[in-house]
């Protein structure tokens, strides 16, 4: 049980900094549907971040809060920048999968071990919705209805215009 805590506060910061790291990147992703989808997976994971949060403090831990978020601005017209963005979350969404799914299935509480293999198939459907937003697809999160036609366009790039 001594190992738990540090091991499920590093998962935390791990899947706090990817969170942050997808926040960054939806404001470069201007296609609506894969916005969209970026606003699905963040809302995921700051459930599973409650999660793991509720955790770790029911273990008397505090939860981490030296994570800071990354600066995401890659070069090239804004097409390629939201490609570079899609295919660097596809690779390191399958990337903390595979850092992660050894130690959670050698972790010997079963309850911590179920809530973060929750986390884990979640980050690969998170991936799985990059690569398909990589390939043109629209229909990341469902189809549309006919009277919609088969795209909505861009999202603003910023919430706030003065």
């Amino acid at each position: 049980m001594t190992d738990l805590l540090p091991l499920l506060q590093e998962f935390h910061r791990e899947k706090l900094t990817m969170m942050l790291q997808h926040q960054a990147g939806a404001c470069l992703i201007g296609q609506y549907d894969a916005n969209n989808t970026y606003q699905y997976i963040i809302n995921r994971e700051e459930a599973q971040l409650s999660w793991v949060a509720k955790a770790i403090e029911e273990l008397g831990g505090a939860v981490p809060a030296d994570v800071t978020g990354p600066e995401r601005a890659p070069a090239g017209k804004p097409a390629e920048a939201a490609r570079v963005v899609l295919e660097e979350d596809a690779r390191d969404a399958q990337a903390f999968v595979d850092r992660w799914r050894a130690r959670v299935d050698e972790m010997p509480n079963a309850r911590h071990a179920k809530m973060l293999r929750v986390v884990l198939g979640e980050a690969l459907e998170a991936k799985r919705f990059f690569e398909q937003a990589l390939a043109g697809r629209t229909d990341l999160l469902g189809r549309r209805g006919e009277t919609l036609g088969p795209s909505h366009g861009d999202v603003l790039a910023s919430r706030w215009i003065e």
